[in-house]
């Protein structure tokens, strides 16, 4: 799980992805249409993929892609950032991430 955590807090937008997973896409341009440039990790494309799985599965993510972590915290899946997004608070987040600036 540390590894996940490091990785997490090292850039202000961090998606753990695989590179199959529509959704992960998805979740990836939404972020993106607000000006972030987040960090993808595809999992089945990086040697420690099935370790970092594994931690993800750990950290409560059912399924264990996309995992979205904003501003070194562990925010969720697709519905917890499709949940932000629909009340408005996905951009504040960002912003107070300093993923992106108005």
């Amino acid at each position: 799980m540390d590894i996940v955590m490091k990785l997490g807090a090292a850039s202000p937008v961090v998606i753990f992805s695989k590179s199959s997973c529509c959704i992960s896409h998805s979740i990836e341009t939404l972020i993106r249409s607000f000006g972030a440039n987040p960090v993808v990790y595809d999992l089945d494309r990086h040697p420690n993929g099935k370790e970092m799985e594994k931690a993800l599965i750990e950290l409560g993510c059912q399924p264990s892609v996309p995992a979205v972590f904003i501003g070194n915290e562990f925010i969720g899946g697709s519905n917890e950032i499709m949940s932000l997004n629909v009340r408005s608070k996905l951009k504040q987040l960002l912003i107070r991430a300093n993923a992106i600036w108005v």
